[in-house]
């Protein structure tokens, strides 16, 4: 069975609805991400992960290769 959890995550650097389209585009592709909505107004990223298939460490580093910074919120 999947363990599914839900990641809210801080991401600075965007400034247009297309640096979030980048983002959302880039974390479908990763193993396991079920769902992700990125906001730019709020500069956050949330992300429905199956965690036996990708980390949160994964989805950070596939957000920071796009020249973003990226770290999970409280």
């Amino acid at each position: 069975m999947a363990t599914t959890e839900t990641l809210v995550l801080q991401v600075d650097g965007m400034h247009c609805g297309s640096c979030a389209l980048l983002i959302d585009d880039t974390l479908e592709d990763l193993p396991g991400v079920l769902s992700t909505q990125t906001t730019v107004k709020k500069g956050i990223s949330t992300v429905e992960l199956d965690a036996d298939r990708s980390s949160v460490e994964d989805v950070v580093k596939a957000i920071e290769g796009l020249g973003y910074r990226a770290s999970p919120r409280p």
